[in-house]
């Protein structure tokens, strides 16, 4: 519909254009929207207003000619008016609302998908939990966030790969080693108090328990050592890995690739980035102010090898290289985005939590830098979530190794509830989960309610066919019956998903899809509630059903872009 109301506009321009109102080269450049008042029509333009000033006329005289120039013998417009300032407000006919119905029958499963996005490549990076532990409800979050964006962006017709960079190489995968190693040898009796800063949750001793089955006594030692051995760390990494995964397994979230941060260092890739730097004269010698605030214990003025990200809108130069000589993890991730930007990619996109809000300049400053594409990298942050239980908020400690896991919370749950839970807020916002809530067969619980009208749908169906009288889809005369404002304004609805489809993808706000399918589902159980559908005058029965399937279709389309299932019976 919004594209049908914007090629008449352009249509109409164009006219114009022949008529020598506007000059041979110009390119029309105007927004369709629908207004937020149903009396202001269903679509409005503001082409008069921004063109106004080329026209050389007052807006709403432009309007006015622009309206006179509308191609002639369209039927989808019943009447168009110049509002305001210069606003021009269209008002469909019911016959193009009623054939919507055809529409959705016909394009069943790709209604709403579009080739918007054809020939675009993107990454997308999210998740990208440490390997040294199992999953909390911020990690998914991300998750669920990260695989609608690319769900959405597929929608649209982009060619998208999903990515998982594994920090295996970071100094967290020492500290679970030695922390699983303190567990291990307390399995044969020997006992160490578990240092500062070590991992104290139950899941270490799991691991520790695992290596003792795997290996034995292999790594018993009458002291702890300085270093956890790097083979007691890859295996606590792979346990954790395989927990990672089947968590993700359960939310039906896959990858196309697992990155390893290791192979930055052992395939040379961030020196490949230093050299890069260095020939572009943005790596030197110097000494970094003390950090504002409190300082750390460690640090201390000495010349690093810095990188001035000052010239790319960053607070201050970053250092590369740490007082032993190896590189900072910042290094790391200059020639992680490298090594993405060099795999021909269109767009980055990479899913953190906000507790890495601030790395976001430094890491495109650097991409800028090197491959001189400053809009290459779009970061989305996703905001922590706050565990309720029948209103009352459930308590966590991650220094006491007390805390609620993802997998816990599908496994109360179930993956449907999580997942459409986890997207009913920007991720920019905190979000409040509440797992009584979230399993409540309610129509105060939404992923419920959104299912329930979709079970309904199919209630009808399944009523008709015990009498006999299953009609699948009804033609446009009995269509016409549909004239009810309560009919119309959910056709309007059904109208709407292709542009929020893309509008979610385009702008990577995935929350934009359960938003809309509850509205939906509002306005279908307020419909199903207040009309006989199955009535007994065979064609307005026929318009009603084909109604209800087509909203049907619909929120079945929405939920499977969500990854959540669309129950026939509830």
């Amino acid at each position: 519909m919004h594209s049908l109301i914007q090629q008449l506009v352009s249509t109409a321009l164009q006219q114009l254009q022949q008529q020598g109102l506007f000059a041979e080269e110009q390119i029309f450049s105007f927004q369709v929207e629908r207004p937020r008042d149903k009396n202001h029509g269903d679509f409005a333009t503001n082409a008069a207003l921004v063109l106004a000033k080329t026209a050389r006329l007052p807006p709403r005289q432009l309007a006015e000619r622009i309206l006179a120039a509308l191609p002639a013998g369209q039927t989808a417009v019943e009447r168009c008016e110049v509002a305001g300032p210069g606003f021009i407000n269209f008002f469909l006919t019911p016959h193009t609302l009623q054939s919507l119905i055809l529409t959705i029958a016909e394009q069943g499963t790709q209604y709403g998908r579009s080739q918007v996005g054809a020939g675009r490549r993107l990454q997308v990076e999210f998740v990208s939990a440490n390997p040294t532990g199992p999953m909390h409800l911020g990690h998914g979050r991300g998750a669920v966030n990260g695989d609608v964006i690319v769900r959405l962006l597929q929608a649209i017709g982009c060619q998208v790969e999903r990515e998982y960079y594994i920090n295996d190489a970071g100094a967290q995968t020492l500290v679970l080693g030695r922390s699983v190693l303190i567990r291990y040898h307390a399995l044969f009796g020997q006992e160490w108090p578990m240092p500062e800063g070590c991992y104290p949750g139950d899941y270490v001793r799991d691991i520790a328990i695992a290596l003792r089955d795997a290996q034995g006594d292999r790594w018993l030692t009458p002291t702890l050592p300085d270093h956890p051995p790097g083979e007691v760390v890859d295996f606590a990494i792979a346990r954790c890995l395989e927990w990672i995964r089947e968590d993700l397994e359960r939310l039906n979230i896959p990858f196309d690739t697992w990155f390893s941060e290791r192979s930055l260092h052992t395939q040379g890739m961030i020196a490949h980035a230093i050299v890069q730097l260095e020939a572009k004269d943005l790596i030197y010698e110097g000494i970094l102010e003390p950090p504002k605030g409190k300082q750390p214990e460690d640090w201390e003025a000495r010349p690093q090898r810095l990188f001035r990200s000052s010239q790319f809108g960053d607070e201050v130069d970053r250092a590369l290289q740490k007082s032993d000589g190896t590189y900072t993890y910042f290094a790391a991730d200059i020639a992680y985005h490298l090594n993405k930007a060099e795999r021909g990619f269109d767009t980055l996109i990479n899913i953190w939590g906000a507790d890495h809000g601030g790395y976001i300049k430094r890491v495109q400053s650097a991409l800028a830098a090197l491959t001189g594409r400053h809009t290459l990298l779009e970061v989305r942050l996703v905001q922590m979530v706050n565990l309720f239980r029948a209103g009352q908020p459930v308590r966590m400690s991650k220094r006491a190794g007390t805390f609620v896991t993802l997998r816990e919370v599908v496994e109360e749950t179930g993956a449907d509830a999580v997942r459409f839970w986890f997207l009913l807020r920007s991720s920019g916002a905190s979000l409040d989960f509440d797992l009584e809530l979230a399993m409540a067969k309610t129509n105060e619980n939404p992923v419920f309610y959104v299912q329930y009208a979709h079970a309904r749908v199919h209630s009808l169906r399944r009523r008709l066919q015990e009498r006999g009288g299953w009609v699948e889809v009804a033609d446009a005369r009995q269509l016409q019956r549909l004239s009810e404002e309560a009919e119309l304004e959910l056709l309007r609805l059904l109208s709407r998903y292709p542009e929020v489809v893309e509008q979610a993808a385009l702008e990577k706000e995935p929350q934009k899809i359960p938003h809309y399918l509850l509205e939906l589902a509002a306005a279908f159980h307020t419909y199903y509630n207040g009309h006989k559908i199955l009535d007994e005058d065979t064609d307005l029965r026929a318009a009603r059903l084909a109604l209800a399937n087509a909203t049907g279709q619909v929120i079945a389309n929405g939920l499977t872009l969500l990854g959540v299932h669309a129950p026939e019976q509830m």
